[in-house]
């Protein structure tokens, strides 16, 4: 199976400003790619009787070369790839749009999620990597030298760059301490197993919500642009970039927990965007990563030989009885302990939601 390998990279200055250089010829494709595609987009809704075929990733490469690159002689001074593959990325963006599966793609603006994505005579060494246009990076970490991927993508983080590529791995199957779980994910607690294990969320947003409050307050005033806003906004980018690798941090080590030991994990099916549009738990859903936490369990399930069963979202794991299986006509959040009023079966009520969980999982 593939598995992404992702690390930092031992810059120096002139290194910095070469891959400074690759984002910004690809953010400036992407953003030219996308306004073009805008307008045609715009001109067959307003002239149905004639349409333009909406152009793909190549189309769009031959116009590139064609109208933006002699217009543009800094496009030459990276490499052709990076244009390339943005535009490869934003063909997929609008394919994802028209399929409903994801909103259409926005322009980017300089300083946030800057990426660029190359291939090419790609040689990776134990603490280095050989990047065609750019020669070889540094890196803090040792490298796998078995294979040489065919692209990597470089991107940046606040004030540090990080390198990451596809990597075949094979799967680890090992005895496991059970065989069955069910894991209720929650707002109070991030995680409660039906083995009785609870797992609290990190709630770093909450915990940096006033550090976080107070640089933005400090930078309000400052001249946008100026040498004081630019290190005031790495700051800020620097406290985001925390709160995320906590977050991170705290799923991978229970993902990685239960893919270990559990050869069937029971989890529910949520529909994190609808419980999103609820504004009054919207953060703390938000700060506990639901999504991510899925993402993760799912590879990590393949990748040591485990099995995800995820249940139907409508079925009623909270207000079912684990023991004699009685719903509930309603059970508001405000009631913390579940209570069967046909056997008198009391039990936390996310512990008796995970009892459920496992039940289904069987």
């Amino acid at each position: 199976m593939l598995l992404g390998f992702k690390t930092e990279l031992k810059l120096n200055n002139q290194q910095r400003t070469a891959l400074a250089k690759h984002c910004g010829v690809a953010r400036h494709a992407w953003n030219w790619g996308l306004g073009l595609t805008k307008q045609i987009l715009d001109h067959n809704r307003d002239n149905p009787e004639e349409k333009i075929k909406f152009p793909t990733a190549i189309d769009l490469h031959k116009w590139l070369i064609a109208l933006v690159k002699p217009e543009y002689p800094w496009y030459y001074e990276v490499s052709k790839c990076a244009p390339q593959y943005a535009l490869r990325q934003l063909s997929e963006a609008w394919r994802r749009a028209f399929k409903k599966t994801s909103k259409p793609p926005r322009f980017k603006k300089k300083g946030r999620a800057d990426s660029f994505t190359i291939d090419g005579a790609i040689k990776l060494e134990h603490f280095r990597i050989k990047v065609p246009k750019i020669d070889w990076l540094k890196t803090y970490e040792r490298l796998p030298t078995c294979f040489s991927p065919k692209s990597i993508t470089i991107s940046r983080t606040a004030d540090r760059w990080f390198i990451s590529f596809k990597m075949e791995t094979e799967p680890v199957n090992n005895p496991k301490a059970h065989s069955v779980v069910g894991v209720y994910l929650g707002i109070k607690a991030l995680a409660v197993l039906s083995t009785g294990e609870v797992f609290e969320g990190a709630k770093c947003s909450r915990k940096y919500e006033k550090k976080l409050s107070r640089l933005q307050w400090l930078n309000r005033h400052k001249k946008s642009g100026s040498a004081n806003w630019k290190k005031a906004q790495v700051k800020i980018a620097q406290l985001h970039r925390k709160i995320a690798n906590i977050r991170k941090d705290t799923l991978h080590k229970l993902t990685t927990y239960l893919a270990k030991n559990h050869s069937r994990i029971g989890i529910e099916d949520l529909n994190v965007s609808g419980m999103m549009a609820n504004h009054k738990l919207a953060k703390a859903i938000a700060d506990m990563g639901f999504y991510e936490f899925r993402r993760q369990l799912s590879y990590k399930c393949e990748l040591y030989g485990s099995t995800l069963v995820v249940v139907d979202q409508w079925y009623p794991s909270t207000k079912t009885c684990s023991r004699c299986h009685t719903k509930k006509d309603s059970m508001p959040l405000s009631e913390r302990v579940f209570r069967c009023d046909n056997c008198g079966f009391e039990c936390d009520r996310d512990l008796n939601a995970s009892f459920n969980l496992e039940q289904a999982a069987s």
